[in-house]
């Protein structure tokens, strides 16, 4: 499955956007977290997407769903998706899409241009996610 993100990441011209960079750094810093798989879904032209889940979840297929959002390759942009109950908005940056995540609530941080502020605040969500997804027995 890696190998498949890679080859995707690797075909993907970035723009003045940096969002591939961006990407780039999000999938890395899970890369260094243990006990995940990886489900990568292409479907050019409307998104690709890297849903991740952690080895102990029961309940849910995923912590995390991070979508390139394709409909215009030259200015590609990304929704960040958690589930609501596990991480925290403290500047209040995400938006709830109701049953918008696997049919139950997501909590969506979309990201459409180089911030390097913003891009920790989202490393930080990833963070709390892991962690709550790290605990889930059941």
């Amino acid at each position: 499955m890696r190998e498949e993100i890679r080859r995707f990441v690797d075909g993907w011209k970035d723009s003045r956007q940096q969002i591939r960079d961006s990407f780039v750094r999000l999938e890395d810093h899970l890369a260094a977290k243990d006990s995940l798989l990886y489900t990568f879904k292409a479907r050019p032209g409307v998104s690709y997407s890297l849903r991740v889940k952690h080895t102990l979840q029961k309940s849910r297929e995923l912590f995390v769903i991070m979508d390139v959002i394709d409909d215009d390759p030259d200015s590609r942009w990304l929704s960040v998706c958690f589930y609501p109950d596990m991480i925290t908005d403290p500047e209040e940056r995400g938006n709830i899409i109701p049953l918008g995540l696997l049919g139950e609530d997501g909590y969506c941080f979309d990201y459409d241009e180089w911030d390097e502020e913003f891009l920790q605040y989202l490393l930080k969500r990833l963070d709390e996610a892991y962690d709550g997804a790290s605990k889930e027995a059941g």
